[in-house]
């Protein structure tokens, strides 16, 4: 059983009004691309600047008519982002699968769109690009060595993205650090835990990943009765004690609330445990709701519930 987004937003704190945030941006951030768009050609058609356009020198010109070119450019490759960052955060919000998708694209739209800039400038501008990628071929060869820890997080996020590890949304624990994927980029993914901390795992450093989504959880309580307890008694008041629990907490609890049994004959207590099934989301807060439904309905049955005693033996 699969603890998906909305269990993981309640652990999380990830609230809707973050996701809507995140969509006005992009409609704002389209909407003045479009405005600076129409403006900029509007400009550009009462200059002339789109006459021989094909005909540019081989020689770099800074003319005013150069400069609104390349605004319009801007501009142009803004708009088209800002559309397809709106449409892959309308994805988002279906399932993991499609989440963790829209939003490794919206990662490779950013860098895609930053090298057409570049190259699309470079072109207004009347500089031959394919010779440029020529002279720098060996200086970038030479950077790459040293970009290794780059290099390693992009091909382990292609293959932590095609074999389907985890998804948006699903609860991983990686080094010791658990918490719910809130995004997967090309070289990082982003893990939130319980407290609302963000903490950023480039994919190379993903060893040892336990995706706890995959299947349903536990939450256990451990309870300590009185050696002076018939047990027998206090093990035939569980079942109906469980029921009441599970039918106040149906929310949490998707399975049975199960006796195990006895764990531990401690010094002061005959140690109890109970499990009941979860899902993962939930596994703390499962936890503490046993912990009080038991304490209170061992109160009311007349079930002592031990506490550290210490007996003095003196002589004469």
């Amino acid at each position: 059983m699969k603890a998906k987004d909305e269990a993981a937003k309640v652990q999380t704190g990830i609230s809707d009004n973050g996701k809507g945030k995140g969509a006005k941006e992009h409609i704002l951030k389209l909407a003045v691309s479009v405005v600076l768009l129409v403006a900029l050609i509007g400009v550009g058609n009462v200059a002339g600047i789109f006459e021989g356009m094909s005909g540019l020198t081989d020689i770099i010109s800074l003319d005013p008519k150069v400069v609104i070119q390349l605004l319009i450019m801007i501009a142009l490759v803004m708009f088209v982002e800002s559309l397809v960052l709106m449409v892959l955060n309308l994805l988002k919000e279906k399932d993991g699968r499609t989440g963790t998708l829209a939003t490794v694209l919206s990662s490779v739209v950013k860098y895609v769109s930053i090298l057409i800039m570049f190259c699309w400038g470079m072109t207004i501008l009347g500089v031959n690009v394919s010779t440029v990628f020529a002279s720098v071929g060996i200086v970038a060869l030479i950077l790459g060595f040293g970009a290794e820890s780059l290099v390693a997080d992009l091909v382990t996020g292609v293959f932590v993205l095609f074999e389907n590890q985890f998804n948006k949304g699903d609860i991983i624990e990686v080094g010791g650090y658990r918490g719910t994927v809130k995004e997967i980029g090309i070289r990082t993914i982003s893990v939130v835990d319980s407290g609302g901390n963000v903490k950023i795992i480039n994919h190379s450093a993903l060893t040892n990943v336990i995706n706890r989504s995959e299947q349903g959880s536990v939450s256990v309580c451990e309870v300590g009765v009185a050696y002076e307890m018939d047990l027998d008694e206090v093990e035939a008041q569980l079942p109906a004690m469980f029921a009441q629990i599970k039918e106040k907490h149906s929310d949490v609890f998707v399975g049975d609330i199960r006796y195990v049994g006895v764990d531990a004959l401690a010094d002061s207590a005959v140690v109890l445990k109970i499990v009941a099934d979860v899902k993962e989301a939930d596994i703390f807060k499962g936890k503490r709701i046993l912990n009080k439904e038991i304490k209170c309905a061992f109160d009311r049955a007349g079930i002592t519930i031990a506490y550290p005693q210490l007996d003095i033996h003196m002589k004469g």
